[in-house]
């Protein structure tokens, strides 16, 4: 019966086996994290769109906020909260 493992004892044969090993390991590693390393940097990129977002509504409501209708409008309606009680 043959064995299979490599019957070199010298200290090639046993680079190469390591050198067999590590690569396995690479190959399985990159086989198992694939899906992950692929979405590496999605989370950071939602980030940014959502700021950016947030940024673009804020100077909307700015802009809205500053004009002379809505600032009076806001106002009466503070006003008339305030004075109810």
């Amino acid at each position: 019966m043959s064995d299979h493992r490599d019957v070199r004892p010298d200290r090639t044969a046993r680079r190469v086996r390591a050198r067999r090993h590590r690569s396995n390991e690479r190959v399985i590693r990159h086989c198992r994290d694939g899906a992950a390393d692929r979405e590496a940097g999605m989370a950071t990129a939602e980030y940014a769109i959502a700021t950016l977002a947030a940024v673009g509504f804020a100077a909307l409501l700015v802009a809205v906020l500053s004009s002379g209708e809505i600032k009076g409008l806001l106002m009466s309606l503070i006003t008339s909260a305030l004075n109810f009680g």
